[in-house]
């Protein structure tokens, strides 16, 4: 029986070690070499340069996966206590805008936040804008929305709030309600009954919405250049010009791929520790 598993999973091992383990094995060897191939750790130390990118990376990914936690969990746990059918449908229109291509996902965006674009077009034609220049004394046009650090976390939860809600609702939904109706034999209100059962059993989709999120945001590229402007550099742009761009320097790219992986796993596993501390104490 052995032979048989070890032998169908043969062609996953290979695609692992061609796909996978070989690509950061390259970016390993590139970050701790010189563009004459020698070895060096010039690379780590010029990343220095790039703290504000690193700092307003984690942050605006940080914020984005706060704001879909405050969304996501609400949505996920009205989806949970709902009937089949409203679950059902609930679930296509959560993953209706994921059938459409990303790009074009963003591209509506900038379509919707421009100074020219329907919001501010709204807001003029229903007095908002002249009404705000009236009360604070200015003479705005329009509300620049487009090419800001806001435009580009609305673009991170946009794109990213499904992934968050998901894994929180199938948890979520899952929960045995005989521990629920317990909880409230034994005295306690809905309010507790969340508090002490629901929540702590639900951590663990919630930490996995939590790394489903924030991994992809801290590595944007695509958002922060269409949304951003390419004036709020994110780690993903920085790396995307260092192989791709006029800055061409794949070991430097390498280093801060590098950097950026190993700080992900980090919090990573920080997060698959404290969600298992979470379920002992929980299980206690």
């Amino acid at each position: 029986m052995k032979n048989k598993l070890s032998f169908f999973a043969f062609p996953y091992v290979v695609w692992m070690a061609l796909f996978v383990v070989a690509p950061i094995l390259m970016v390993v060897v590139y970050a701790f070499s010189s563009a004459d191939g020698g070895f060096t750790f010039e690379n780590f130390t010029r990343m220095g340069t790039y703290a504000v990118v690193f700092g307003r990376s984690f942050k605006l990914a940080t914020i984005a996966t706060v704001i879909c936690v405050a969304i996501g969990y609400p949505v996920s746990y009205m989806m949970a206590k709902e009937g089949l059918r409203f679950q059902r449908v609930a679930m296509v229109l959560i993953m209706l805008p994921m059938w459409m291509n990303f790009l074009l996902r963003t591209y509506s965006w900038m379509t919707l936040l421009e100074n020219n674009g329907l919001l501010n077009q709204l807001f003029q034609k229903i007095g908002i804008i002249a009404l705000y220049n009236s009360i604070f004394g200015t003479n705005l046009q329009f509300f620049r929305m487009i090419n800001t650090q806001g435009a580009v976390v609305l673009g991170m939860v946009y794109n990213y709030l499904p992934f968050m809600i998901l894994p929180i609702y199938s948890v979520i939904v899952k929960l045995d309600h005989s521990l629920l109706e317990a909880a409230r034999d034994l005295g306690a209100n809905s309010f507790h009954v969340f508090q002490r059962v629901i929540l702590p059993l639900s951590l663990p989709g919630v930490l996995s919405g939590i790394t489903m999120v924030f991994v992809p945001s801290v590595s944007t590229f695509a958002i922060s250049t269409m949304l951003g402007g390419g004036t709020e550099l994110l780690l993903g742009d920085l790396i995307e010009r260092q192989f791709l761009g006029g800055a061409y320097n794949p070991q430097l790219g390498a280093a801060i791929s590098l950097v950026m992986m190993i700080i992900v796993v980090i919090c990573m596993v920080v997060m698959n520790r404290f969600g298992e501390g979470e379920e002992q104490a929980v299980m206690l």
